[in-house]
Order: C-alpha cells, then sequence, then structure tokens
C-alpha cells in the first residue's frame, strides 16, 4: 500500500455500514482528476470515526481531501476500455466544511 494524499469531489452520498463485530464504516466514491486531465474513480473506505463522520456530512458532488493508504488498481467500463481507479483506506478527511467552523471558533 502506498501513502497518499487525493483531492476531488464525492460521487454519491457516504454510505454507513457495520462489520461482523459490530464495527462502523463508510464507504463512498469520490471523482479525482490527474493532471493531464484523466478522471480516477477513488474507491474510499474508512474506519476512524471522525473520518466516517466527516464523510457522511458531506453531499455528492463536494469537495473533499484525503489522506490514507492507496492501492492502484484498472478496471473495464461497458465499452471494453481498460481505467485506472485507486481503493483507499482513509485515515484522515479534510473538506470545507471543516475550514468554515475553524473560522467560526
Amino acid at each position: 500500500m502506498i501513502s497518499g494524499l487525493v483531492a476531488g469531489k464525492l460521487y454519491g452520498p457516504a454510505e454507513l455500514r457495520t462489520d461482523k463485530a459490530g464495527k462502523p464504516f463508510a464507504v463512498v466514491k469520490v471523482l479525482a482528476t490527474t493532471g493531464d486531465g484523466e478522471t480516477l474513480i477513488v474507491n474510499v473506505i474508512a474506519f476512524e470515526p471522525a473520518a466516517c463522520m466527516a464523510l457522511q456530512a458531506l453531499a455528492e458532488g463536494e469537495p473533499v481531501a484525503l489522506a490514507g493508504g492507496i492501492t492502484p488498481r484498472v478496471w473495464t467500463d461497458k465499452q471494453g476500455n481498460v481505467r485506472p481507479a485507486l481503493d483507499m483506506v482513509a485515515h484522515r478527511v479534510l473538506s470545507a466544511h471543516d475550514a468554515s467552523e475553524t473560522r467560526l471558533a
């Protein structure tokens, strides 16, 4: 796994799930744009309670920055094109909500 930072926009709302041991986690997809303008899908999972809450507070299309472990992979779209993607275990989440709350405090 690679440690990294990803910035993009939420693609759909975060979904809160519970594992077999009863511990909650969140999953969400983020669209990130590469330096050459290509869009990547980042499949994000978060186990840290603060990261789960931060992801749930965001709506589709909102910007977000994530820090955590990244695993690159590829997938094939409906037209048969091979496309890059990333899987990420997010440990930290930063959004515009965080910045506005900090300024108000």
